[in-house]
């Protein structure tokens, strides 16, 4: 445990200082005290410095609330003012911005932080695997974690000890242990890890930080950003993919989300209901940072967005940072030589299980216990079945001391242990089913372009609830429970209101009174009332005029605003005492004198009359 201290420029006394404790990627920790001005900023470049990193803008720091609401600390702003857990405070490290070409990563020490975070993603279920490519990424974790295949010292269900995904069957381990024999034999750990991320980003979820919603039927959807654009996706399919260059606005009221873009020369406004009106924030504020980071050719470019199109109304936010072109430019000029890859070897990762070079370590109690039950291992049927995703051990033998802290973490408050989803073990359940071989990226271009959606495997885009941006435990109600009170999902309370016939009778009755109704005040009113009606109506129902209108609105309110202030100002300044020339010049005028006689001075008579009377009133009481 590394300790470090952060002084801001204006000295404070020690009982200001706040204790930090940062989470990284292989789980270990590090700690620091910060001033309580201390911003974001500079815990990350600890972290960085703490690595000897270089290439820092794809990562972020992120932690939780004590509402379990996950947000990513703001650069900009005070950690104090952000934080509203108890001290000390509880963080983590990850990856934020995905690379969209991992290989144009220039530095060994980032493509390794990259691998682990993809290993965390693989382990919770954010990236689906289809058969063949789970298993091709397991023997290259497998690679990396333990060199070439050794008959003599890894025995026959040596993979068992590996926990790479939430359930894996033993027909995958079967894959794995073929591939490590036969295709990755002679790799060093850098290059297996190379060819982990070059066959990771190929996947269609890749750098998919899942937001789950509710649709306006009522299903649930998984929202994400990507380096392409913005995705959805719904059982197991992604139902919908917008470039950035095809999303003109995102913005959020209470905890609806929208999405509004053009697609094939048509506008399109999608919308989704999230479980709280901070989980709709947290989401659009990351689509606000993934489309800048994404989408921008310079950081100049960025600009200050506001969630609602109401003048005066709204929250308002800018990302700060560089953009992809720019990283990848910055990288381009690195000239240091590479610094030393510290790889976490046995017994320093708690969240993953590592075994170490060439020594299997066995008999070694993990979180939970390393074997999982009989079921877990029964043989598919196919031979292209997709991994399933159940209750498991992270990923290697742990230290008992390591499960036990971690067990009594997740049993503190929220405020205290508040640091990632991502540590809390994973409890999903997905049906093991046949796969589509994986589509080439060549093909991808062609398919966007296609009608209807994209099957991205047959198994549904399920990950973990309590790795979600709103964590819930599946044995809860997993994902519905965020969305379990009828006023939260509208569609669903619509859906049983329709399926009752008596309340269908009931409506249908009330809709005829209104017909009714409606009929006899328009036949009351007169012909000219009701070409006005009709015209009003006409134009709250153009989008294109309400636009205008609310404009011009916005237009005369501020005019008048100047008016009342700029008015009253030039007043007080021509009546002063002040020798300017221009003003000089107005006083001079024949209409200015009028005015001054004529009503400047009766007004100042009468009001200074009226406040003495209201003062000798108040001395007489």
């Amino acid at each position: 445990m590394k300790m470090l201290r952060f002084r801001s420029p204006s000295i404070r006394s020690l009982d200001q200082e706040v204790l930090c404790t940062i989470r990284l990627l292989d789980d270990s920790e590090i700690s620091c005290s910060i001033q309580r001005d201390t911003k974001g900023q500079f815990l990350l470049d600890h972290v960085c410095n703490h690595y000897n990193l270089l290439e820092k803008d794809y990562f972020g720091i992120r932690y939780v609330d004590p509402e379990k609401q996950r947000h990513w600390l703001e650069p900009n702003k005070p950690v104090v003012r952000q934080m509203k857990s108890q001290q000390p405070y509880m963080m983590c490290f990850r990856v934020k911005f995905y690379p969209h070409e991992p290989m144009k990563i220039k530095e060994e020490l980032t493509r390794y932080l990259l691998y682990l975070q993809l290993k965390r993603d693989i382990y919770h279920g954010r990236l689906l695997c289809p058969f063949a490519e789970a298993a091709y990424l397991g023997a290259c974790i497998i690679q990396a974690e333990l060199g070439d295949y050794d008959p003599e010292e890894h025995p026959s269900d040596y993979i068992r000890d590996f926990k790479l995904f939430p359930k894996q069957s033993l027909k995958l381990e079967r894959k794995i242990i073929e591939i490590h024999k036969n295709e990755l034999r002679g790799q060093c750990a850098s290059f297996a890890e190379l060819n982990m991320l070059q066959r990771a980003h190929s996947l269609e979820t890749y750098g998919v930080d899942p937001h789950p919603c509710k649709d306006f039927t009522g299903s649930t959807a998984f929202l994400g950003f990507t380096a392409t654009g913005f995705v959805v996706f719904q059982g197991n399919k992604r139902i919908h993919l917008l470039k950035w260059n095809d999303v003109s606005k995102l913005k959020f009221e209470g905890k609806t989300f929208y999405v509004i873009g053009i697609q094939k020369e048509k506008k399109l406004v999608l919308t989704f209901h999230t479980s709280t009106p901070a989980a709709c924030k947290h989401l659009w504020k990351c689509g606000v940072e993934n489309q800048a980071f994404y989408k921008c050719a310079k950081s100049s470019q960025i600009k200050t967005v506001s969630s609602s199109n109401i003048f005066f109304k709204g929250s308002r936010f800018r990302y700060s940072g560089k953009v992809a072109k720019e990283v990848i430019e910055a990288s381009s000029k690195i000239q240091r030589e590479p610094p030393e890859v510290r790889r976490a070897q046995f017994g320093q990762s708690r969240s993953f299980n590592s075994l170490s070079h060439k020594n299997l370590i066995m008999n070694m109690e993990p979180l939970v216990p390393a074997l999982p039950s009989t079921n877990e291992y029964e043989e598919t049927a196919t031979d292209n079945g997709v991994v399933a995703m159940k209750d498991s051990a992270p990923l290697s033998p742990l230290k008992p001391s390591a499960a036990t802290t971690d067990t009594q973490q997740q049993n503190t408050d929220v405020g205290n242990s508040a640091s990632s989803n991502d540590l809390q073990p994973s409890r999903v359940s997905m049906e093991t089913s046949n796969l589509r071989p994986q589509t080439p990226k060549a093909n991808d271009e062609a398919e966007e372009d296609k009608e209807g959606p994209l099957t991205i495997s047959e198994l549904v885009y399920s990950p973990c609830a309590s790795m979600l941006p709103t964590p819930v435990e599946d044995s809860q109600g997993g994902v519905d429970l965020l969305f379990s009170s009828p006023v939260q999902s509208p569609a669903r309370l619509l859906r049983e209101l329709h399926s009752d016939p008596d309340i269908q009778a009931q409506l249908e009755a009330e809709r005829e009174r209104d017909r009714a109704y409606e009929r006899t005040r328009l036949a009351s009113r007169s012909r000219m009332s009701g070409v006005l009606s009709s015209s009003l109506r006409l134009l709250s129902s153009n989008e294109r005029v309400n636009t205008c209108v609310l404009s011009v609105a916005r237009f005369v309110a501020v005019v008048m605003g100047v008016l009342l202030v700029t008015v009253p100002t030039l007043l007080l300044l021509l009546e002063s005492d002040i020798d300017v020339s221009f003003l000089h010049e107005i006083r001079q005028t024949p209409e200015f004198e009028q005015f001054h006689y004529e009503y400047y001075c009766p007004l100042r008579r009468w009001i200074l009359c009226r406040i003495s009377m209201a003062m000798e009133h108040l001395w007489s009481d």
